[in-house]
């Protein structure tokens, strides 16, 4: 069975626990929680060890000694029901919750998502942000990808906003498999499809809108193929990033042919939206 080491920080304040998960989500750590004064971050094991002394560096810059436990993957979901994290609830008119929550109201659109290990159960403020874009971004009948999908959270909300189909993209294997768990029991496995793999996956695919909640360095790493797999007039959603980072990741679009539509923002974390002319 696959292991993940939980890291513990505390205390913090939010905004210091915001700009650490930035910094972790920047190495191979896959999934946050937020407690009262402590911030807890999940890899798996075998990639903290390739990545531990660059960890210990990061905290020794803050100032921060980190607890670290191995724990079995499959405690993630027993956390998920255990802790009884609450629904996420975004502008009334999508509530992203777990199987065992109560279900939304009428008119209100709803994703349920057994998160097991992947990122994306709409706690994080950039989940958020980009979902509250994404209902209001005209999806309908459009094609579109979801790069580092995780939980499949984003493409299931494309899919349930009329999206004619989603590829959502990950690399690692488990998050894949939940991604396929969640599509499934949300009814839009007709619309979208799991893909295993880098950005690589899609080359020569052509895309209405792209959804990329990752990290700063990825963006722009990836933008080259991101303005490539959008079609003329494609939008491109940006986050994962803090609001200080906007600045180098709509550079990095600038350059690719890809302007501006609109910066949010959510205390210190922030979303491009981007489009090709």
């Amino acid at each position: 069975m696959n292991t993940y080491t939980e890291l513990t920080l505390s205390p913090l304040d939010p905004v210091q626990a915001e700009i650490l998960t930035a910094e972790l989500a920047a190495l191979p750590f896959e999934s946050f929680a937020t407690e009262a004064d402590a911030l807890k971050a999940y890899i798996p094991a075998r990639a903290l060890d390739a990545c531990r002394q660059e960890v210990d560096a990061l905290l020794r810059r803050y100032g921060l000694a980190g607890r670290y436990a191995e724990i079995p993957s499959q405690d993630w979901n027993a956390l998920w029901e255990e802790e009884e994290f609450t629904p996420v609830a975004v502008d009334r008119r999508l509530l992203i919750r777990a199987p065992h929550h109560a279900p939304a109201g009428a008119g209100v659109m709803e994703a349920v998502i057994r998160p097991r290990m992947s990122f994306g159960t709409g706690h994080h403020v950039t989940t958020r942000l980009m979902a509250r874009t994404l209902l209001d971004l005209g999806v309908a009948g459009r094609r579109g990808l979801d790069m580092g999908s995780g939980t499949g959270v984003l493409a299931i909300v494309a899919a349930k906003c009329g999206a004619a189909h989603v590829d959502a993209v990950d690399i690692d294997a488990g998050a894949d498999a939940n991604c396929r768990e969640n599509i499934a029991a949300n009814g839009v496995a007709d619309r979208i499809e799991p893909l295993l793999g880098d950005i690589g996956r899609v080359a020569g695919r052509r895309y209405d809108f792209i959804l990329a909640n990752i990290c700063r360095n990825v963006l722009a790493a990836h933008m080259p193929a991101y303005a490539a797999a959008l079609a003329a007039g494609g939008d491109l959603l940006t986050s994962g990033f803090l609001v200080h980072d906007a600045a180098h990741v709509e550079a990095a679009a600038a350059a690719e042919g890809l302007h501006r539509v609109a910066l949010h923002t959510d205390g210190e974390w922030a979303l491009l939206h981007l489009r090709k002319a």
